[in-house]
């Protein structure tokens, strides 16, 4: 360092201090001018140029912090479902008493998430996601001091609505700020941080329960939740996309009326919904079947058994994949029928055909969402935010539907008849998808038919 020193002072001396300072301004100028060209250029031949890219600068940060924020959102959600036989017992209510500490939150959740996407287009989807991962663990760290199922219930509503900040803006800041091609492997990352916080939030509290009752083990998620907000803060990038707009209720109204009146994206949000329905019944009832008999296992084992999730990650990583192979129906298609086979393999009374039912289920669910979720955001072309705030109401309307539904039927007949009303919403899902194929087939036929005149 020393010799380049000795050479930039020479080079200093040698030339005259004002001519230096007008030679450094004019090189100065000329860079910025340069750099200005070369980057207006690259835009206008690449409009998403500036957008993050696997491999490129801040996608990683991207990546792991909408990670996190996917695990916090699903602990958090879903953290009464593994304890709903701990509750009744404690609390003496039952099971479709219980489930609602799981649909109330969810039912918060979609209730809230409109209002919120509004306001994520006018604060940002940075600063709504912040805000609501902050929130929802404050509220965590007050459920465990819930006096009674009725007090749980209504903090677990409001919980439900602080986390709907996070799918109100997540799938919109990702639409925003990654490159279209890379748009459904970025869905499927968050997705997988959903599935990775039902199945360690689910663990922690059936494994805690055991050892200490459910209110520990809903304190334990709480501390698990404020760990993943303070790690999405740190790691977030700045928005470099995002343009702030005022949306007022009237405005709302007029984007919801227009996203309502699009077809396609009906469909998607139907089946959403749809899937929802299946998973949270599924996931709603199973702690039920497993710690009775003829299975009788003891609660932290039972919770364990969600570490089928972890399949969950990986078919929802896989959807672009699917997607890219089977086209968006096709993908859809292998979902459906995969998860309509884990509900059959669920029926028996053999434990290790009960996992695998689980796996499969998990499996197709989590691909469902992934490819209706990334197609969502596509298909949206004004007002992404709102478009996917519905998909996210729809969702989460499925889960409170099927959480209440599938509790009330296996209180009714048990897990037959939760098993009953999941298939029941797979053959509309499937029905919805092939009326999406007979209309896209006939489309291509009557564009046939004109090239041909």
């Amino acid at each position: 360092m020393h010799w380049t020193h000795e050479l930039t002072q020479s080079y200093v001396r040698a030339m005259p201090p004002a001519d230096t300072r007008a030679s450094a301004t004019t090189r100065a100028d000329a860079s910025d001018q340069s750099s200005t060209t070369v980057d207006s250029a690259a835009t206008a031949a690449d409009p998403e140029a500036g957008k993050l890219r696997p491999g490129g600068p801040g996608y990683r940060r991207m990546s792991f912090a909408l990670f996190a924020s996917g695990i916090s959102t699903f602990a958090l959600l879903y953290s009464t479902q593994a304890l709903l036989p701990a509750i009744s017992d404690d609390l003496g209510v039952t099971p479709d008493q219980a489930s609602w500490t799981v649909s109330a939150a969810t039912f918060g959740l979609a209730l809230a998430v409109l209002p919120l996407s509004a306001c994520s287009e006018r604060f940002g989807r940075r600063t709504m996601m912040t805000v609501s991962l902050s929130v929802a663990a404050v509220i965590a760290m007050l459920v465990p001091f819930a006096p009674s199922i009725g007090a749980l219930i209504a903090l677990r509503g409001v919980q439900g609505v602080a986390l709907a900040g996070v799918p109100a803006s997540a799938m919109a800041f990702l639409a925003e700020e990654v490159r279209a091609k890379a748009l459904v492997a970025a869905v499927g990352l968050f997705v997988a941080g959903n599935s990775i916080g039902g199945m360690s939030g689910r663990i922690v509290t059936g494994w805690v329960a055991q050892a200490w009752g459910w209110r520990a083990a809903l304190a334990a998620v709480g501390a698990m939740a404020v760990l993943c907000a303070v790690v999405f803060r740190l790691m977030v990038p700045k928005a470099r996309h995002f343009v702030p707009k005022a949306v007022g209720p009237k405005a709302l109204g007029r984007t919801i009326l227009g996203h309502l009146s699009d077809p396609l994206l009906c469909r998607l949000y139907a089946i959403g919904a749809l899937f929802m329905t299946v998973f949270g019944a599924v996931y709603t009832v199973i702690g039920y079947r497993l710690v009775g008999a003829p299975f009788s296992l003891p609660q932290g084992i039972a919770g364990s058994v969600f570490l089928v999730y972890l399949v969950g990650t990986v078919s929802s990583a896989a959807a672009g994949r699917l997607v890219g192979r089977l086209g968006r129906r096709g993908a859809l298609y292998l979902a459906v029928g995969t998860t309509a086979t884990g509900l059959l393999l669920s029926l028996a009374d053999v434990l290790i055909l009960v996992v695998l039912g689980l796996v499969l289920i998990t499996a197709g669910f989590f691909a469902g969402h992934a490819v209706a979720s990334s197609a969502v955001s596509r298909t949206a072309k004004t007002a992404r935010a709102q478009a996917s705030a519905l998909y996210q109401s729809a969702y989460y309307i499925g889960s409170s539907v099927g959480g209440a539904l599938g509790a009330a039927a296996f209180h009714a007949g048990g897990w037959a008849a939760t098993v009953a009303l999941g298939l029941l919403a797979m053959v509309a899902a499937a029905s919805v998808t092939l009326y999406a194929t007979r209309k896209a087939v006939a489309e291509r036929r009557v564009l046939q038919m004109q090239k041909a005149a």
